[in-house]
This record gives C-alpha cells, structure tokens and sequence, in this order.
C-alpha cells in the first residue's frame, strides 16, 4: 500500500516503523525539523518536513494515488483539517488519533475513522488490569459491549459442561457468547457440544461487558470485591 502518514512523534513513529517492515510504500509529513530529520534518519521512507494543512504538501507527498491517509498529531484540529484535504484529495481511506473525546463525532461526520487518544486507552487498560485481574485482554465494542479473554478456573459454574448444557441452565444470560477457546496449543471452535475445562483461556463476547456476574460464571467471584 501507498500510506501518508502525518506525524511522527510517539504514536507516528510507530506506525511509521510498523508499515515500513511490512513493505509499504510510505511517505511521513512532519512540521517540526527534529522529529522530521529523525524519522528520515531511521526509516525507509521519505520524509518531507513540512505543513500537512496545506494542501500543495499533500499533493507532494502523493496523497492523489494514497490508498490511505493516517493522521497522528498531537492535535483535533491539526488532524482534522488534514483529513478534509486528504478528502478533497479522494484518498479513499483516511485515519486519525483523536485526542478528546468530544471530537469524535465531528471526525465521523467527515467520514473518517478514529482511533481513540491512545495514552487514554493505555490508562483505561492499566485500571482494568488491577481492578479486573481475571480479564487477560479485552476490547470495547460500543458503549457497553466487550470482548475480553478470561481462564476457567476450578469450581467455575461452567466446568465440565457443554455450551449446550451451560445455556440450558441459564449461565449465559443477557447476550454472552463463547467465541473461541484456547486449550494448551490447540484453538478450538465452540460449537453446542464442546466442553469447557479447567484451565481453557476463554474469548467471550458480552453485550453488558465484563460485568462480575459474567465473570462469575468462568470461577472468578473476587472480582466483587475489586
């Protein structure tokens, strides 16, 4: 792919390092002379050190046969005028950090997809991790809605029962649903008559989220008390 990639501080660099080892072509458009004189040094892209709110720099930087646009900059209005021009350019897929919530709506409404400020998602996670030992990984889907990874443990409600038999009785109430299920190396399908056991890394999907009453069912009653 043809990426343009405006920024490259923190969250720009990274981006920049992960599309260069899997063999883009990329080009990197930073204002500040520092970060743009490094990026040029340790990458295998180009690098033009210059304003992405202009459309020429953009033109430049061969935003008219991109197939994406990515904006990392420290600042909404920044990215948000970047993705208008990359617009105007018909860059057909167009990408921005966004860094208060209350943007996100606005960068929607140009038809562009967000990603929410990073270090918030980082904190959000950390705070998860202490309140919510049991959840492995997780990941929001909508306002409510998760998906997160969780052990069988000992004495779990679900132990030793089919999906079959755990939704007969009642265990998965209120949109909960085993997507998949890790056991030593094997990965396994769920399907009506797997079993779970002891010591299976659970993927779940639970319209409510990771409440404790879903928690519960895997063996993980401490969570009450996070």
């Amino acid at each position: 792919m043809y990426l343009v990639i405006v920024g490259a501080g923190d969250i720009g660099s990274q981006l920049i390092e992960i599309a260069t080892q899997n063999e883009n072509d990329v080009v990197v458009v930073e204002k500040d002379p520092a970060r743009a004189e490094a990026a040029a040094s340790k990458f295998d892209a180009l690098v033009l050190n210059d304003d992405a709110t202009i459309l020429d720099t953009l033109e430049e930087a061969g935003g008219d046969r991109a197939d994406a646009l990515i904006a990392t900059t420290q600042h909404d209005a920044t990215n948000v005028m970047v993705s208008l021009l990359g617009k105007e350019l018909e860059i057909p897929s167009i990408v921005s950090v966004v860094h208060n919530p209350e943007h996100m709506n606005l960068f929607r409404q140009i038809g562009v997809n967000v990603m929410e400020n990073p270090q918030r998602l980082i904190a959000d996670y950390l705070y998860r991790a202490v309140k919510r030992p049991s959840i492995k990984d997780y990941m929001r889907v909508g306002d409510r809605a998760e998906v997160f990874e969780i052990t069988v443990t000992e004495g779990a409600s679900v132990a030793g029962k089919t999906l079959s038999q755990a939704a007969e009785e009642g265990l998965f109430r209120g949109g909960v649903l085993v997507v998949a299920i890790e056991r030593g190396e094997d990965i396994i399908t769920p399907r009506g008559d797997t079993e779970l056991r002891v010591g299976d890394l659970v993927t779940v999907f639970s319209e409510s989220g990771a409440t404790p009453d879903v928690t519960d069912i895997f063996g993980h009653r401490e969570d009450h008390e996070a």
